[in-house]
């Protein structure tokens, strides 16, 4: 999906030869900037973040109970 976005003058060229500088592409950069963003507010980049983090969140709501190593009961 394609979206417009705009960018002063200035700002268009300290991306391009920022992306020049690193061998890459605009595109590159721009990947980048919005999985940062996105991981900054919490939310999953992709299916395995998503897990990740569903994992996390209903590990810590449901502890389990310790069982004894011994097999016997307490009294």
């Amino acid at each position: 999906m394609r979206k417009l976005i705009a960018f002063d003058d200035d700002t268009l060229d300290k991306l391009n030869q920022l992306a020049r500088d690193r061998m890459g592409t605009f595109q590159e950069l721009a990947d980048e900037a919005f999985a940062d963003l996105l991981k900054k507010h919490g939310i999953p980049i992709d299916l395995k973040d998503a897990l990740r983090k569903s994992a996390g969140l209903s590990k810590g709501a449901t502890p389990k109970k310790a069982r004894s190593r011994t097999g016997k009961t307490p009294s």
